[in-house]
């Protein structure tokens, strides 16, 4: 990791970080409106999908497959969630998967900082300041690497950076007409909303592999973490994720709300997405005979 992107990734944590302590004072004072919040919500369910059903389900996993456009799409929208470039995204998480929780996971709460509070703040954020357990891209991604739009994708990566604050500014100035209303939207639409877009994911690194219920017996500690599913779209049942990587639904019980795998249901409904991988309740009981999940230890 060079000094640039390190400082690129701090500048990545903190800006936003720094924005949701000015929104404190701004919400005590009424300084929001109902369109700065829709603008915050759309986006904010845009980038997240972008990062949940296009970084992770579909490119990382290949859980399902699209159309070429409707993949670069998602590409983009995931690059406008600022969490990385899409090549170096997807080999991040496919190294986590061939090294979850042992030596060589880039994001483990039980590698090398220990399982306390360290670990936890190495995998929730501490890992992007550190070269160490880093993705070799051409072994982890080198299908992306061989595909040039998503290389060009990956390349720009500043200009979707750009683009995930120019257009919560313009839907604000379009609406609203001036330039506060503008400067409300991107503050709360660009600067807010990332950093939420980033605890959320990030929380799946740290609390989904320390708090939470196991089902499945898995050579990892990966968790299900259920007030974590709604936001994070579905991602936070991690353990059923780990116990079943390529499927495109991770919720696997009636009351398992995944928001992320209805959208890919749906896109398969209606002919945009094919090849939907899915896990039959036969191949469930068929893991869950394996014998009772070992529990997390939770911290005293």
């Amino acid at each position: 990791m060079t000094r640039l992107q390190r400082n690129a990734n701090i500048a990545a944590v903190v800006v936003p970080f720094v924005a949701v302590i000015v929104a404190i004072p701004l919400l005590w004072n009424s300084l929001i409106d109902w369109t700065s919040v829709g603008i915050m919500v759309g986006i904010y369910l845009a980038t997240a999908f972008g990062i949940t059903i296009g970084y992770h389900r579909l490119l990382t996993h290949r859980a399902f497959e699209t159309y070429r456009p409707i993949k670069y799409l998602l590409a983009i929208l995931g690059s406008m969630a600022v969490q990385g470039a899409v090549i170096g995204w997807v080999a991040d998480h496919r190294k986590h998967h061939a090294h979850t929780d042992e030596e060589g996971d880039p994001h483990s709460p039980h590698v090398g900082e220990g399982s306390g509070l360290r670990g936890l703040y190495h995998a929730h954020v501490g890992w992007l300041f550190e070269e160490h357990g880093i993705a070799d891209a051409k072994r982890y991604a080198l299908d992306l690497l061989e595909d040039d739009g998503m290389r060009f994708i990956s390349r720009h990566f500043l200009w979707w950076v750009g683009l995930s604050l120019a257009l919560p500014f313009a839907l604000g100035f379009a609406i609203g007409g001036t330039l506060p209303a503008a400067l409300l939207a991107l503050f709360w639409g660009g600067l807010v909303r990332i950093f939420f877009v980033h605890h959320v994911t990030w929380s799946i690194n740290s609390v989904c592999h320390f708090f939470g219920q196991r089902r499945f017996v898995t050579e990892d500690q990966s968790t299900n973490v259920a007030w974590l599913a709604l936001p994070s779209l579905g991602e936070a049942w991690h353990h059923n994720h780990h116990a079943f990587p390529r499927a495109a639904v991770q919720g696997l019980r009636w009351w398992e709300v995944d928001i992320s795998g209805l959208v890919i249901r749906a896109l398969e409904k209606v002919g945009l997405a094919w090849n939907v991988v899915t896990i039959s309740p036969e191949r469930q009981a068929q893991r869950l005979a394996e014998g009772p999940a070992r529990r997390v230890r939770q911290p005293a």
